[in-house]
């Protein structure tokens, strides 16, 4: 099970700034100076925003320097507040609590060639994986890095920098959906042990789903920089039985599945909590499902479902627990 992890780490702001538009870096290093705990390239961690929020970030620092942290923070004036107190209060001196690192987006042992797709802030897992993966002459990678304006294009010069020549591919759009990046070409052959990492807008991510079907599932990979798509306005309850016990839990509007078993007492495996991962993903017997995730294939969906995000179309679901 995996549940939000504590934030009891206390860490000091000791650079704070603004490095595109809307977006600020924050570097983060432990009061006493002494070494934060050790992280893969993908980790992120939870940050207890002084105003009570909790907000995940993923980290974008060296996962050889465990001296700081770094995470970037773009600006959503349309959020529940969290990312606008941020850049709004926080100055170097400041004191943050942190939870440890947590990875539901990790780098696999056997891959070799790796494919990265980033839309806006979507950027920062691909930050550190670049610096865990370039002194590694046995791994090869490409990043396509989605963005409206150069101003808004987090990591610009450094993605630019000669080292990254034939590497990095900066695409701009100016907003206009009639220019977005064309995936077919980047998509279309797989080489061997090759695998697909996208993190950015949901659109994006549904693009690449939509892409890649003649992919393997297994060598996909995805993560959600903002709050999942698992409460709608329109949303009603409705009830899921266990075929386990025949035990039904009432699922409101506004609260997952997932949540609304842990609130009954049941322990039920999570990590990204997005619909990304397939970590909590459970059989399907009876009913009909509202699909929210971008694990399943069309062919899975009628037998499977991600209870982190997904909700019913019908009074009641029967899934295998």
């Amino acid at each position: 099970m995996s549940s939000i992890p504590q934030a009891d780490i206390p860490v000091r702001v000791t650079r704070a700034e603004k490095i595109a538009d809307g977006i600020h870096l924050y570097e983060m290093r432990r009061p006493d100076g002494g070494d934060l705990p050790a992280f893969t390239a993908g980790s992120h961690i939870n940050l207890r925003v002084p105003n009570g929020l909790m907000r995940k970030y993923s980290l974008c620092s060296d996962p050889a320097a465990r001296d700081h942290y770094c995470i970037a923070v773009k600006r959503e004036d349309n959020g529940r507040g969290g990312s606008i107190y941020l850049i709004d209060n926080t100055r170097e001196g400041d004191e943050w609590m942190i939870s440890a690192p947590d990875n539901a987006f990790a780098l696999p042992q056997r891959g070799d060639n790796f494919i990265f797709i980033a839309g806006g802030i979507g950027i920062t897992p691909f930050i550190a994986m670049i610096h865990a993966l370039k002194n590694d002459p046995t791994k090869k990678f490409r990043l396509y890095y989605c963005s409206r304006t150069p101003e808004m294009t987090a990591f610009r010069e450094e993605l630019s920098a000669p080292e990254h020549m034939g590497r990095v591919v900066i695409h701009y759009d100016g907003g206009d959906p009639s220019k977005a990046l064309d995936l077919w070409p980047i998509v279309e052959e797989r080489k061997n042990r090759e695998h697909i990492y996208c993190c950015g807008p949901r659109g994006l991510m549904e693009a690449v789903r939509d892409a890649t079907g003649h992919w393997t599932p297994t060598s996909i990979h995805f993560e959600a920089f903002s709050e999942a798509d698992a409460r709608r306005p329109d949303d009603t309850p409705f009830k899921v039985r266990l075929a386990s016990s025949g035990a039904t839990i009432d699922v409101p509007a506004g609260t997952t599945i997932l949540e609304a078993m842990r609130a009954a007492g049941y322990d039920v495996p999570s990590s990204c909590e997005s619909g990304t991962c397939g970590t909590c993903r459970t059989r399907l017997i009876a009913g009909e499902a509202d699909h929210r995730d971008l694990v399943l294939t069309e062919a899975e969906r009628s037998s499977q479902i991600m209870i982190c995000v997904s909700r019913a179309k019908t009074p009641e679901l029967v899934i295998d627990r």
